[in-house]
């Protein structure tokens, strides 16, 4: 069974004139052991498709189920990392780290054990006691990773996890993301990434899910096949790269997909040897 279904929802806001569609006949499935990215335009929806999976939004229509049931509330069974780190600028690391616990009403030896260890898991340990006013924006992001691991989640959202950082610090979270969702004795079962980065998402995930632009629907699901780790600079990744750029800027799905939501990317040209030649007399 999968662990999300998403089926033909759709999401409208209510403007000055009226209801305003953001999405409409959104459809797709997330697996355990999936690592999804969603891309697409900005402004089509892709934050928003994040709060209708966890329950902090309801859709307009259509159905969302997590485990087989419908999602009605807030899914504790998930965790988000935000963009702007969200953190309390009145908590230290620890405590920070201890909300999502804290609100569960675990009891006190939980979460020390619980923070303590994913404080350690994200790097942070030395900096329990210091205030996200004196952490960088990379170890500002460790401690809302933490934050989010320390439920033990089935599903991590991440809604642009990594686009406040400078480009070292974030290829250096990425790589420690990656690291952290190869050790199979950690959370989670699934990760759901938003990025506008198409590059990070082909760095990242298993499968990309590509939206139109407003009111979105799902283009394509591309499978992302190349080994781990993945080198950036390498044909393959270029051209998944340029194939998946290409779809969001045309607007439309490749004629080659299979008409169920996914599409298999061209594979790479073979190369072709010069002839040989003779030197100059």
């Amino acid at each position: 069974m999968p662990l999300i279904e998403i089926s033909d929802v759709g999401k409208n806001f209510q403007g000055r004139h009226g209801a305003v569609p953001i999405m409409q006949h959104i459809s797709f499935s997330v697996a355990p052991n999936d690592f999804v990215a969603i891309v697409g335009p900005s402004g089509c929806g892709k934050s928003t498709l994040l709060r209708l999976l966890q329950g902090l939004e309801h859709p307009s229509g259509g159905a969302i189920l997590f485990r087989g049931k419908p999602v009605m509330d807030v899914q504790l069974d998930m965790a988000m990392v935000f963009q702007s780190f969200a953190l309390y600028p009145w908590l230290n690391v620890k405590e920070n780290v201890a909300l999502g616990l804290e609100a569960r009403g675990c009891s006190k030896e939980k979460i020390q054990a619980q923070v303590d260890k994913y404080i350690e898991v994200t790097g942070m340990v030395g900096f329990e006691e210091a205030y996200p006013r004196e952490l960088s924006g990379g170890m500002r992001q460790r401690v809302g990773l933490a934050r989010a691991l320390a439920v033990e989640p089935s599903v991590l959202l991440m809604d642009e996890p990594f686009s406040s950082l400078d480009p070292l610090t974030a290829e250096s979270l990425r790589d420690e993301v990656l690291q952290l969702w190869a050790d199979p004795t950690l959370p989670p079962d699934a990760v759901i990434l938003v990025t506008h980065n198409i590059e990070e998402a082909v760095e990242m995930a298993d499968r990309i899910l590509v939206l139109s632009r407003r009111p979105s629907q799902v283009l394509a699901g591309v499978p992302v096949k190349l080994p781990r780790p993945r080198d950036r600079k390498s044909d393959a990744f270029y051209q998944l790269t340029d194939y998946v750029y290409s779809m969001i800027t045309e607007g439309s799905p490749p004629n080659h997909g299979n008409g169920k939501g996914s599409a298999e990317p061209p594979a790479p040209p073979a190369q072709e040897s010069l002839p040989e030649a003779a030197p100059s007399p």
